[in-house]
């Protein structure tokens, strides 16, 4: 078992939401649903992230931020968007000021149903995120190695 199913590490971010999402998020801390007992730990800093969790819909303010933080974050690194609004726009779809989904910026890996999501979906979606972040390692890892060898 490698360091990143044991431990993963998540960074937040609030592209631009209702808070419904990010108040579930942070249930995933609380003693009901304790999500640091699997060893989830919740980073500020996203030079430490495996996990990049982003709930709201991206508009043209938060798109560099977005970014910025992907760009950050050390490979492998997977993607969440959690809820309606960073899958797809959300209710605020149609609103002029609403650029879409998280896909619409950064590459994403899991997409969380709901609205506003529920802790249940959110930690199994930080389950699959580690079992992505175990796949990516092993491609990392023989690429490095064919490259080695090469």
């Amino acid at each position: 078992m490698s360091s990143f199913s044991k431990s993963p590490w998540v960074i937040h971010y609030d592209a631009s939401s209702c808070n419904g999402c990010d108040i579930e998020v942070l249930a995933c801390l609380t003693p009901g649903f304790d999500v640091e007992r699997l060893g989830v730990i919740n980073t500020g800093n996203p030079k430490h992230a495996d996990i990049f969790l982003v709930t709201g819909a991206v508009n043209e303010q938060c798109r560099e931020v977005i970014r910025n933080i992907y760009d950050q974050m050390p490979h492998p690194k997977v993607v969440v968007a959690v809820g309606a609004c960073a899958s797809s726009g959300g209710i605020f779809a149609d609103c002029y000021n609403v650029a879409g989904g998280v896909d619409s910026v950064i590459p994403v890996d899991v997409y969380v149903p709901g609205c506003a999501a529920r802790p249940e979906a959110i930690i199994d979606a930080v389950v699959q995120a580690v079992a992505i972040l175990e796949r990516k390692r092993k491609e990392m890892d023989a690429e490095t190695v064919s490259k080695e060898v090469a």
